[in-house]
């Protein structure tokens, strides 16, 4: 099995409260790799005074999607700032089927040609429940149930589909989401082939 240091770039994908955002962040930090989370990457764009900002503050608050050529280039503006020699790891793109598309074109352009996925498989009823508990814990404006379903929604009908493509544009393991996080974690390192013990 390929090392994920042989890796040029590794998407984490999965429904919301999955766990790919905490999975992601960990595996870029013991990889050395770039994290590249689009959540992170918009709620810091949405303080901006400016066009783009508003656009994107309404697009969070309403709890949609940005739309593809948008987010395709604040992403792509990010991956031309990263080193070459620098991995990435993508949390929260691409959510689409054109922007699955779009990324593995960019990223073979960029000469990033060693692509793997990592799908955190979990049930619909314990996304709802596990995201319920967070909007609890956090107070997360985004996170009302109504909003959490139309997310959910959302990404059954629409995310879903960019796996079938990730099965056979990039090296494709899919773990159990279920178990707690440091289980989780476990499976991810052995799919990957990466030590946790150094």
């Amino acid at each position: 099995m390929e090392s994920s240091m042989d890796f040029d770039a590794i998407i984490f994908i999965g429904p919301q409260g999955s766990g790919k955002g905490t999975q992601a962040k960990f595996f870029a930090e013991k990889l050395g790799f770039f994290y590249l989370g689009t959540g992170a990457i918009l709620r810091d764009l949405a303080t901006h005074d400016d066009a783009l900002g508003k656009q994107i503050r309404d697009t969070i608050d309403h709890g949609k999607l940005l739309d593809d050529e948008t987010m395709l280039g604040i992403v792509e503006k990010t991956v031309t700032a990263i080193p070459h020699e620098k991995g990435i790891i993508f949390d929260g793109i691409p959510r689409r089927l054109a922007q699955a598309e779009y990324l593995m074109n960019f990223l073979k352009s960029d000469h990033r040609l060693r692509v793997a996925t990592v799908f955190l498989s979990l049930p619909h009823d314990e996304s709802v429940n596990r995201l319920v508990k967070r909007a609890e814990i956090e107070g997360r404006k985004d996170d009302t149930r109504e909003l959490i379903e139309f997310r959910l929604d959302q990404y059954e009908h629409v995310t879903i589909p960019v796996l079938d493509y990730l099965r056979t544009a990039t090296q494709f393991f899919e773990i159990n989401g279920m178990p707690p996080p440091g289980d989780v974690t476990q499976e991810i390192a052995k799919a990957l082939a990466v030590s946790l013990l150094q």
